[in-house]
């Protein structure tokens, strides 16, 4: 057992227990408990690895981390509403920030990756690994939510998008 195994494995005892029965079963609803090859077949490898390996990818690499839009930041795997736009903000950090997600959009977990006990957030829905959240941000939360783009889609808002001609 390496070291990285045995602190993955202490942190999952710590918590499990403080965990919803849905995240501690894989973070999926019914019918988004796929196997990690069924969403790897259905995602383009980067989206897979940063969803279901817990990657990141570089920072400013992201359109989302510019994206101004009325709307609703959603999962980029089972598609669930994560954050609305109106709680989107610039950190300066390069990855889309957040000070808040939609209720009951999210799980954490403890993450032991950089030895130092982090915050890792992910879909409540079908348990995609988002990003990290920090103690950093505005008010009212004084949060981060610092999400990986490409483990995010934007939908604007539907009144918010141009009129259809007929």
């Amino acid at each position: 057992m390496t070291r990285r195994d045995w602190l993955a494995a202490l942190a999952g005892m710590f918590t499990a227990a403080a965990l919803p029965a849905a995240a501690r079963s894989g973070g999926a609803a019914p019918g988004l408990n796929k196997p990690k090859s069924e969403w790897k077949r259905l995602l383009p490898p980067e989206r897979y690895r940063i969803l279901f390996e817990e990657g990141t990818e570089p920072a400013g690499s992201s359109p989302l981390d510019r994206e101004k839009h009325d709307g609703t930041f959603v999962c980029a795997a089972c598609y669930q509403p994560l954050f609305d736009s109106s709680r989107k903000y610039d950190s300066g950090t390069g990855w889309p920030s957040f000070w808040e997600p939609l209720p009951a959009a999210v799980g954490t977990k403890t993450d032991f990756k950089l030895i130092l006990p982090r915050t890792e957030y992910h879909c409540a829905r079908c348990g995609g690994h988002q990003g990290h959240v920090f103690d950093d941000g505005p008010k009212p939360t004084g949060l981060r939510y610092c999400n990986n783009g490409l483990a995010l889609q934007f939908v604007p808002r539907a009144d918010k998008l141009p009129a259809l001609r007929t």
